[in-house]
């Protein structure tokens, strides 16, 4: 069959491929939490859990059904009405001390609601007093509570109650514990996209440093790395900022007006840090933006958009690697003090349009008030839920509702601690007196200073063998790092070069780790004008890695948008470590497919397609 001559894809086409692409990143997903519950599943097995995954009853095993489970009064425990207050208070500290532990050194702690949801029926004094247990069980933890809202209770944060009959006293409270060393600081990681001129570094620089801009760039000029970037006002690589949040919610700054605190001052005195990807929004730099968003493992995505110009150009792009990463998305509308009323209307009309189709299939909702903010970050961990804010740089309107969301926003992102070690490399630096430095984050296991560790692979696939002489954690020396964590390793006798971004760091082991230049993959083909066959090329990323794949067979004829299909790929250049479940995505120029490795290595004699080989022996 011949190739469709070149051109715009019909509408039909295009949409076909959006509807596939929300439908088959959950289906990535599904494929890697069974491969992480499964570490050794047989095909019987996998085809089983992926046929009857029921994951919309998890909720019952958070209900405590199960004869076994001993259900606890919360409403006992915070009033001290049972006949030892003490013992009362030691159960709440270990309820609390759970909690804690589930949510990574925060939890977000609904006071007048017991677990399954039902009010507690608190009088306003009874409601003091529950808070004033809760308070002391989290001083016992190092921990502090900040109260975010509160109804029927009076104070700073009260809200108007939602019905006038509801007389209640409730509320919600933020208790963060006060981190003993670097190494428990709670990180959220956040990429940052959307298209040009979109007012990705400015709204940065200003949540970083708390002054406003002047609507000339002023707050964006500190998160530039090169000369060329502050004379165009474009980010061209992948910047990095930090914000922190104290045990009480507020932000680390100066108190001096102006001044920027430095890393390691703001990591010495945080509870939560917010590490922020700068990322490109030209489409000259898409190639550094997919890197950025693949190799930083984000696990929030903060798209930008100016009121004034919509969604447009790369903006849709990002947006379309985000949904085929399945990141959470949340959306912040800028340069609303320069954009006329209607022309915000049709961009938010826009926006809303978008987010509700087949594609993203998400739920938009627009917060203006306090109220609504706290209630969608206490949620956001749904991947349906999409928030959107609209704010202003220059005078600062609605910047304190996108403080207080991130500052609740809970960790998302699933890390196991216990297996082997994997970090992947994303930057590399050769920093003076130190050596050679990589930067990038640990996919699973720990590592100490001084372990023994394997770097590669090179470009005949093998590994050198080097020591950590140091780990450091947002600029700050720290003995140990584990899963989940962005560090920087300084490697002993190992010169720059010799190190690039795509290389793994992995333990020392007996058996030297495999390294393949071929594998296979199921993929979705989301847009292409023509067919795609064998034989066809294009950049690959998978995780940290970037390099051009050659497609050497297809489990069919060719492949159109809106494809599933079995393929097998080859590094052109030099073999890569992978592992199966990785995701990737594939693109020539614009993005044209994503998808998740299924096996490494490709063996000729047994094709993805079979009956192309007896069509052959019969053909001869």
């Amino acid at each position: 069959m011949a190739n469709k001559p070149r051109g715009n894809q019909t509408l039909e086409e295009r949409r076909k491929g959006e509807s596939a692409l929300s439908e088959f990143a959950e289906y990535v997903e599904k494929q890697q939490q069974h491969m992480r519950h499964a570490p050794l599943p047989t095909a019987a097995a996998v085809e089983i859990a992926s046929s009857e995954d029921h994951a919309e009853l998890d909720i019952l095993d958070s209900l405590g059904l199960a004869d076994s489970v001993s259900v606890v009064n919360l409403r006992v425990l915070l009033l001290g009405q049972s006949s030892n207050a003490e013992d009362s208070l030691a159960s709440l500290t270990d309820l609390l001390q759970t909690r804690l532990s589930e949510g990574h050194g925060e939890t977000l702690f609904e006071l007048g609601f017991e677990d399954n949801g039902e009010s507690m029926a608190f009088t306003k004094e009874e409601w003091e007093t529950a808070f004033d247990r809760l308070r002391r069980s989290a001083a016992l933890l190092r921990a502090d509570c900040q109260i975010l809202m509160t109804r029927n209770v009076g104070g700073d944060v009260e809200m108007e109650s939602k019905n006038d009959k509801d007389t209640d006293s409730t509320g919600k409270i933020m208790i963060r514990q006060n981190p003993e060393t670097m190494q428990d600081v709670i990180e959220t990681r956040i990429a940052v996209v959307g298209n040009v001129d979109a007012g990705k570094s400015t709204l940065l620089g200003v949540l970083v440093k708390g002054t406003l801009d002047d609507g000339r760039g002023k707050a964006r000029v500190n998160l530039f790395r090169h000369k060329h970037e502050i004379e165009t006002g474009r980010t061209s690589s992948v910047g990095m900022e930090i914000m922190g949040f104290d045990t009480r919610g507020e932000v680390v700054g100066s108190t001096v007006p102006g001044r920027k605190l430095s890393w390691e001052e703001i990591g010495k005195r945080s509870a939560k840090v917010i590490s922020f990807t700068d990322l490109a929004g030209h489409e000259r730099y898409l190639r550094t933006t997919v890197f950025g968003m693949l190799s930083s493992s984000p696990n929030y995505c903060l798209l930008m958009v100016a009121a004034n110009n919509g969604l447009v150009g790369m903006s849709k792009e990002h947006l379309g690697i985000a949904l085929a990463l399945n990141v959470p998305v949340m959306v912040v509308i800028t340069k609303i003090d320069i954009c006329p009323p209607q022309i915000l209307q049709q961009t938010v009309v826009q926006l809303t349009r978008i987010m509700k189709s087949q594609g993203a299939r998400k739920i938009p909702i627009f917060i203006k008030t306090r109220d609504e903010c706290i209630e969608t970050a206490a949620h956001f961990v749904s991947q349906r839920i999409c928030p959107i804010f609209q704010v202003s740089n220059v005078t600062g309107e609605n910047l304190d509702l996108v403080r207080t969301f991130l500052n609740i926003l809970p960790h998302h992102g699933y890390y196991d601690s216990e297996a082997p070690f994997k970090f992947h490399i994303n930057d590399t630096f050769s920093v003076p007196f130190v050596g050679t430095v990589v930067s990038g984050v640990v996919k699973s296991g720990a590592i100490h200073a001084g372990d023994t560790v394997l770097v590669g692979p090179d470009s005949l696939g093998q590994f050198t063998t080097t020591t950590i002489r140091s780990i450091e954690r947002k600029r700050i020396q720290v003995p140990v790092c584990s899963a989940g964590q962005s560090a920087s390793f300084a490697l002993k006798k190992v010169r720059r070069k010799d190190v690039r971004k795509g290389m793994v760091v992995l333990p020392k082991l007996e058996i030297a780790p495999e390294v393949y230049r071929e594998f296979v993959a199921e993929v979705l083909i989301l847009s292409h004008a023509t067919t795609i066959r064998t034989k066809y090329q294009a950049m690959l990323h998978v995780g940290p890695v970037s390099q051009t794949c050659a497609i050497i067979d297809i489990d069919r004829d060719f492949v159109r948008t809106g494809d599933r299909a079995k393929v097998a790929f080859r590094f052109v250049r030099r073999p890569e470590y992978l592992t199966v479940g990785d995701r990737l995505l594939f693109r020539e120029g614009r993005t044209k497919g994503l998808g998740i490795v299924v096996s490494l290595g490709y063996d000729p004699n047994n094709p993805l397609k079979p009956l192309a080989s007896t069509e052959a022996g019969a053909n001869a």
